[in-house]
């Protein structure tokens, strides 16, 4: 699987150099449209012409990027997924009540969190040791708040609620909580 910051970064890229050509275009016409004394006007066959360039640009844009969110086809095609580990984990009164201390996984594991708020909306997100965040749902109670990850490298990772749930909610952080080792390895 594709890593969300591997995908972040190409898409930040991409969007990028769009929007730069989308300024420049802008601009272009600006100058054009407000030009004084000896400016050309712009002819309407580069006008659109450009337009026509952006819009190609764009649309093919969104088709190259369609697939690489990491976890868009396991949530698609979720029945032709099985777990090979599921955590239940409840979250009352700001906290969150694991089954364990610590969830060790195993490396190309595919995990699902079963999430379940017995009080308020939380959140819940897996984050790197750098801070950035690996994924995260919503957690409302009384519904089905479930995600399937698939583990494709080792790491440590926290568990911290993404959610604003009050005041208390900004203790909700489970430091080092996720283990994810090497295939085969002892738990």
């Amino acid at each position: 699987m594709v890593d969300s910051e591997m995908v972040l970064t190409g898409q930040t890229m991409a969007y990028t150099f769009y929007c730069i050509v989308i300024i420049l275009l802008v601009a272009w016409f600006s100058i054009k449209v407000t030009g004084k004394g000896d400016s050309l006007p712009v002819k309407p066959g580069l006008f659109y012409t450009f337009t026509a360039f952006l819009a190609v640009l764009g649309v093919s844009l969104h088709l190259i990027t369609y697939n690489t969110i990491p976890w868009a086809e396991m949530d698609l095609n979720r029945d032709e997924y099985k777990p090979d580990k599921t955590f239940v984990i409840k979250v009352k009164d700001h906290q969150f009540i694991m089954p364990s201390e610590k969830l060790v996984i195993n490396v190309n594991d595919k995990v699902l969190f079963d999430v379940q708020s017995e009080d308020l909306t939380y959140g819940f997100g897996l984050f790197r040791k750098d801070n950035s965040m690996m994924f995260q749902m919503q957690v409302v109670p009384g519904h089905r708040n479930d995600l399937l990850w698939h583990f494709d490298r080792e790491g440590v990772y926290s568990i911290r609620s993404t959610e604003y749930s009050g005041p208390k909610g900004i203790n909700m952080v489970l430091k080092d909580a996720v283990h994810v080792i090497p295939e085969g390895s002892a738990n």
